[in-house]
C-alpha cells in the first residue's frame, strides 16, 4: 500500500506538483489507487521525468515511512514510461487512467473517485 488515508494522497499532490514545475513537467491525466499510481504527462525537457519521480520519491517515502514508523522502500521498482505518438493513442491512455478506478470497484463512475484527473477533464471541475 502507498496511501493509507486523504493526508497521504494530500502530500503525495503536493510533492507531484512541486517537482513537476521545477523540473518542466506537464501533467495532463493522472489517478493515484491505493498501490499504484498512474500519470499521462509531457516532459519539457530530456530529463525532466527521471528527475520528479526522483524528487517525488524521494519525499512521499520519507513522509510514509516517518508517518508510519516504518523503513525501506515503498515502491517495488523503477518508473516505467511510454511513448504516446498519436492524438488517437493519447486518448485511449486517459481513458485507461481515468477508469482504473471503475475496472478496480472503487467507485461506480470516475467522477466520484477524487483521486483522478477525470473530473478536471471530462467536467472543468477545479483540481
Amino acid at each position: 500500500m502507498i496511501f493509507a488515508t486523504e493526508a497521504d494522497y494530500q502530500f503525495f499532490r503536493d510533492a507531484l506538483v512541486e517537482a513537476a514545475s521545477k523540473h518542466g513537467l506537464q501533467i495532463h491525466a493522472y489517478v493515484w489507487m491505493t498501490n499504484h499510481i498512474h500519470i499521462l504527462a509531457t516532459p519539457l525537457f530530456e530529463n525532466s521525468i527521471s528527475k520528479v519521480f526522483q524528487s517525488v520519491g524521494r519525499k512521499y517515502v520519507q513522509y510514509f515511512n516517518r508517518t508510519y514508523q516504518r523503513s525501506g522502500t515503498l515502491w517495488e521498482g523503477r518508473y516505467r514510461a511510454t511513448v504516446v505518438n498519436s492524438e488517437q493513442y493519447l486518448l485511449k491512455v486517459m481513458r485507461y487512467i481515468e477508469l482504473n478506478p471503475v475496472r478496480a470497484n472503487m467507485s461506480q463512475h470516475p467522477v466520484e473517485y477524487p483521486w483522478s484527473s477525470y473530473a478536471y477533464n471530462a467536467q472543468g471541475a477545479r483540481v
